[in-house]
This record gives structure tokens, C-alpha cells and sequence, in this order.
């Protein structure tokens, strides 16, 4: 079974937005390290600026079915109750990524929905938490 990795707004501007935040990583090269991180395991890997768009992905995680998922929803972590119930209907392992530590920013950015539907959650980790959170939904897939 396919891993989705599902990415909110803005973060096809990664690179080149706001670097001391996010850093220099664009996309592109976050998506080449998830899919080694695989090892051949199937990814689809997404990214949408529209909340609808992530909506219908988590849709069809669930119909294919999918392995996991692992979506770093953006700004739309602290605000979707739309995504956190497509979420809420997924039954197998979340994992939600944030690239900063949302816990040592700005009070918005400090309380996720999402966290409420997610197994776990990595943050902090920069660019490189992409393939750490490969890696433990690997495991958490094969242990399941």
C-alpha cells in the first residue's frame, strides 16, 4: 500500500520563502529524500495551496487504501476543521510534520488541529524531518 505525503499551502515555495525559517530545501529536493527514504515503498507525494484539494486526497488515502499518511498541512494546521475530518476518517497511521518547532513560534502557530487525528507528530526538524517521518510510518506500518 501507496504512503501519501500531502503538503499545504506555500510550501511549493520552500527555497525561497522565508529561508531562515524554513530553509533552503525546495520541494523538489524534500520529495527526491522521502522517496529514498521509501525504498521503494509506493509515495505519492502532493502538494496543493487549496484546502479542498488535501480534503479529496485524504478522501482517496482512504478508498485506495492507502499505508499512512504523513501531511504537513502549513497554515492550514491551526484553522481546518475540514482537513481534521477527512482526517478524524482515516484508519491507519497519521503522522503530521512540520518543518519549524510550531511550539517555539508565534501563539497562531503554536496549537494544531490536526495534532487531535494525528499518531504522531514531528517538528522541528527542518527539511529533514520528510525522511525521518518516512521512516517512522515504515515502521509503524510494519509493526501494524
Amino acid at each position: 500500500m501507496t504512503i501519501y505525503i500531502l503538503n499545504g499551502p506555500n510550501l511549493n515555495r520552500l527555497g525561497k520563502r522565508e529561508p531562515e525559517i524554513y530553509g533552503a530545501t525546495t520541494l523538489a529536493e524534500i520529495e527526491t529524500w522521502s522517496r529514498q527514504a521509501a525504498s521503494g515503498h509506493p509515495v505519492e507525494f502532493r502538494q496543493s495551496n487549496a484546502e479542498y484539494q488535501l480534503v479529496d486526497w485524504i478522501h482517496e488515502a482512504i478508498d485506495a487504501p492507502a499505508a499512512g499518511i504523513i501531511i504537513n498541512p502549513a497554515g492550514l494546521s491551526f484553522i481546518s476543521i475540514p482537513i481534521l475530518d477527512a482526517l478524524k476518517m482515516f484508519p491507519r497511521p497519521i503522522i503530521e510534520l512540520h518543518i519549524s518547532n510550531i511550539h517555539r513560534r508565534e501563539d497562531i502557530y503554536q496549537k494544531s488541529l490536526m495534532s487531535r487525528a494525528a499518531t504522531a507528530v514531528i517538528a522541528g526538524l527542518g527539511a529533514r524531518g520528510y525522511p525521518v517521518a518516512v521512516r517512522a510510518m515504515l515502521d509503524m506500518v510494519n509493526e501494524g
